[in-house]
C-alpha cells in the first residue's frame, strides 16, 4: 500500500475532474462500485494520511475551495471559512441517485441509501480523521436548498469572510 501510495498523483483539470496519474477518472470514481469501498479504503491510516497530505499540497499558499468529509476538521482546521453542508437523509439519496442517473451510472434507490448509510457510518466511526462538523463551522442544511441557492448563500459567506469572488 505505501509503494502504490507514493506513486499516486491526484490533480484538476479545468472541467474539475479528478485526474489521477495523468488519467481522467472522474466518471469511474462515481460509479457504484467504486463508492461502495471509498469509506472503507479512506479508514486505512496511512491511506488518510497520504491523502491529507495531498490536500493540503493543492491548498498550500492560495485560497482554495474544498470539500470533503474532513477538509474543516483535519486538512485545513484554520480555513478561514468553513461550511458544514447537510441535508435530510432521504433527500441526499434522492439527489445521488439522480447525479448517478444522469451520469448514466445505473444503480437503485436502495443501493444509494445503503451506500450512503454505510459511508456515513464508517466515516464518522474511523478512528484517523472521521466526520466530524467543526466547531466554528456554518451548518448549512441544504434540504430545501436547490444548487444555485447554496452557491449564492456560499458566496455571500465568503465575502463577508473577506473573500474576493470572481
Amino acid at each position: 500500500v505505501r509503494k502504490a501510495l507514493n506513486e499516486i498523483n491526484i490533480s484538476f483539470n479545468a472541467q474539475n475532474h479528478t485526474i489521477l496519474n495523468g488519467e481522467d477518472v472522474e466518471s469511474e470514481i462515481r460509479r457504484m462500485s467504486v463508492s461502495n469501498y471509498v469509506s472503507q479504503v479512506s479508514a486505512i491510516p496511512i491511506v488518510r494520511r497520504a491523502m491529507v497530505y495531498q490536500q493540503q499540497a493543492m491548498g498550500r499558499g492560495k485560497a482554495i475551495v474544498m470539500d470533503g468529509r474532513d477538509i474543516g476538521t483535519v486538512v485545513f482546521p484554520e480555513a478561514e471559512l468553513k461550511i458544514f453542508l447537510t441535508a435530510d437523509p432521504e433527500i441526499r439519496v434522492q439527489r445521488r441517485f439522480d447525479e448517478l442517473k444522469n451520469k448514466g451510472i445505473k444503480s437503485s434507490l436502495e443501493e444509494v441509501r445503503q451506500n450512503l448509510r454505510h459511508r456515513d457510518h464508517i466515516d464518522s466511526t474511523r478512528e484517523d480523521s472521521p466526520l466530524l462538523q467543526a466547531p466554528d463551522a456554518v451548518v448549512i442544511d441544504n434540504s430545501n436548498m436547490a444548487r444555485e441557492e447554496q452557491l449564492e448563500y456560499a458566496l455571500e459567506l465568503a465575502r463577508s469572510a473577506g473573500a474576493t469572488t470572481e
